[in-house]
């Protein structure tokens, strides 16, 4: 009988960087990203919707670029920062982009919001002050079937305020902490540097 070349065989895990940090995973190298930080890391953010890269609900950041894990395979992946919805934020601490689709309810079904929000991430990025018309050309490409596109859009430019809001207080702190310094003050206990 003749032998046969699995071509599922995994000869060495596939090293990725993910939320910041470095795993190994045991996967054939033309596996779905998708398939990888679902079953093996178990990143749940990421889903499984159309399995085309058509509906946006597998989108995760590669390199800060919004991707379609559904047909990205793991192997284009490695040696590149990958970052789930997980990567964003915790339940107790979410980013600003999740915080901004929880105070808008912008969901019903939620399937889709993992697209959504990381299309929105993935935007406010490379341009922090997106205009309305941007946001919707930007998150066109994504499905949502429960038909919440107004709070989604509200949630988009609530991101947007958070973002801006968050950038200001840190440039506040920043100029603060430098006027303090500058004038002999210790900002630990108030008191003077010199």
């Amino acid at each position: 009988m003749g032998s046969t070349v699995n071509s599922c065989r995994v000869t060495q895990p596939i090293r990725l960087n993910v939320n910041g940090g470095e795993c190994a995973v045991p996967a054939a190298p033309d596996t779905a990203l998708l398939h990888v930080l679902r079953n093996d890391l178990a990143l749940n953010g990421p889903k499984y919707g159309c399995g085309l890269g058509e509906c946006g609900a597998c989108t995760v950041l590669i390199d800060g670029v919004a991707a379609r894990s559904c047909v990205i395979p793991v192997r284009a992946a490695q040696g590149r920062a990958v970052v789930t919805l997980e990567g964003l934020g915790t339940r107790q601490q979410p980013g600003t982009t999740q915080q901004a689709f929880i105070d808008c309810q912008a969901a019903q079904c939620g399937y889709c919001l993992n697209g959504m929000i990381m299309t929105v991430e993935a935007l406010l990025r490379r341009n922090p002050n997106p205009t309305e018309d941007a946001l919707r050309r930007e998150l066109h490409h994504n499905l949502c079937r429960c038909g919440t596109h107004v709070e989604i859009m509200q949630a988009a430019l609530r991101a947007v305020e958070l973002r801006a809001k968050s950038a200001g207080v840190a440039g506040v702190v920043a100029v603060v902490a430098v006027a303090a310094v500058a004038g002999g003050v210790d900002l630990a206990d108030g008191g003077p540097t010199r």
